[in-house]
């Protein structure tokens, strides 16, 4: 638990998280495209080749909207997580739910300032959860591209606040992301997608370099069997399912993306997306085949839906 004394309303909302950059380059782009499956199951995939590969003569690669996500690493690593009075183990940490907002297609390689606010911090007890936002602007132009809000749930580090008042802030509404009931009629498409036993292990060289997703000793203290699969990296899978069954390989009509994290998924199990269309919003739903266990869940607002639907 938290030290209390410590802990400053004032202090908290005072805070300035420090400006970080990301670069990256057109090889950057294919390899994390690859991380998540795009061209997995058919390396000539007329819809996703173009994500590695300048097909047709295109000039550039395409970049897949969720390649977003990876713009916030820089504030969940290497300890840079730092509100005054909170107190947590690194090892705790688990990433609860991502929410992306899309202002402009990415161009195939850019240098970006990324500048991180708090979005929410709540006292749970027994754990906390943390909200931070990122908005990635094109250093060159100075546009803005994207924002990412990540939800961060830290066990053991709750109790920081008054008991009978628990501290709770937000600074945006509460419905702005709020998970979707999945509907009980039949899915609009169904998609079927291997990972591969090596994914984690691609996917992790596009910067997320926690052990938990390759180290089998590190997993096994974790309460695994061995290592699993990063949470993105099966947004990643959902989101691919979405442009190619609702999109049709359109990934530009995407405006917005929202997950929520429910279970591990292991390297080489099969993830089935469920999806359901509501107007110009995507409702999905993504489960492991070989568990019948539902891993994954959100849904992808469109800027408009393709005629051919």
């Amino acid at each position: 638990m938290a030290d209390n004394s410590r802990f400053d309303h004032d202090l908290v909302l005072a805070h300035k998280f420090p400006e970080t950059t990301f670069t990256y380059t057109e090889r950057d782009a294919a390899v994390y495209a690859l991380g998540v499956g795009a061209c997995g199951r058919n390396a000539i995939d007329s819809d996703e080749l173009k994500y590695v590969y300048h097909e047709n003569g295109q000039q550039f690669v395409q970049v897949l909207p969720t390649f977003a996500a990876l713009f916030s690493l820089g504030s969940l690593t290497n300890g840079s997580i730092d509100l005054p009075g909170l107190q947590y183990d690194p090892r705790l940490l688990l990433h609860g739910q991502q929410y992306i907002q899309i202002y402009k297609p990415f161009p195939s390689s850019a240098s970006l300032i990324n500048k991180v606010s708090l979005a929410g911090l709540h006292d749970k007890g027994k754990a906390a959860i943390l909200e931070l936002e990122t908005k990635s602007y094109e250093k060159q132009s100075g546009e803005l591209l994207c924002m990412n809000r990540s939800t961060i749930y830290l066990r053991g580090a709750g109790g920081f606040s008054n008991s009978s008042h628990p501290y709770s802030y937000s600074n945006y509404p509460v419905n702005q992301a709020a998970a979707p009931k999945i509907p009980k009629s039949q899915p609009f498409a169904v998609f079927e997608d291997c990972t591969q036993p090596s994914q984690a292990l691609l996917y992790r060289l596009s910067g997320d370099y926690n052990p938990l997703h390759s180290d089998p000793m590190i997993a096994e203290v974790a309460g695994f069997s061995r290592p699993i699969l990063h949470g993105l990296c099966s947004l990643g899978f959902a989101v691919r399912a979405v442009i190619k069954c609702i999109c049709r390989g359109d990934a530009n009509i995407i405006k917005t993306i929202s997950g929520r994290f429910l279970l591990h998924v292991y390297p080489g199990e099969t993830l089935i997306t469920e999806m359901w269309l509501e107007g110009s919003r995507v409702i999905y739903q993504a489960k492991v085949k070989e568990r019948n266990r539902a891993v994954l869940s959100g849904f992808v607002d469109l800027h408009h839906v393709t005629p051919s639907l």
